[in-house]
């Protein structure tokens, strides 16, 4: 159940102004979760939500993705030639010998719009929900590069 809540959490976040705790309990309570303030607590811990200044001049948690893709930009930068989409799926090319450390790097990522990677020798396949999602996900991966 963590887990699910984690990825709810996640996606609340993501799609809302969360500006305290009592905004996130309410949301996933609408959601179908049964949540206390002190699990609810436990759980922005445990994902590392940070309060952060929006454009609109508010403290919102979000989720500090930043930090990790800064510390595994270089992996990118250095290791692939080319993104693109195939439906739900993103194709990373690299070079030669270095797919599994760019997807080691992905999946430490935790980047939210990725449901699994495989990586061959120069090669990953990376399985988003949509085709929606796996544009966003490539945008997202070219500004690494």
């Amino acid at each position: 159940m963590n887990n699910k809540r984690h990825q709810e959490i996640l996606a609340i976040i993501r799609d809302t102004e969360v500006t305290n705790q009592d905004v996130l309990i309410d949301e996933l309570r609408r959601r179908g979760f049964v949540v206390t303030q002190p699990t609810v607590s436990r759980d922005i811990a445990r994902l590392g939500l940070r309060k952060s200044l929006t454009d609109k001049g508010v403290y919102c948690y979000c989720v500090p993705e930043t930090l990790k893709t800064k510390k595994f930009a270089g992996v990118f930068s250095q290791a692939v030639r080319s993104i693109m989409p195939a439906l739900n799926t993103v194709v990373v090319k690299t070079y030669q010998g270095m797919a599994s450390a760019v997807c080691v790097a992905l999946e430490t990522m935790e980047i939210p719009l990725v449901v699994g990677s495989i990586a061959g020798d120069d090669t990953i396949f990376i399985m988003t929900r949509s085709e929606k999602d796996a544009a966003e996900l490539v945008v997202k991966l070219r500004k690494l590069l």
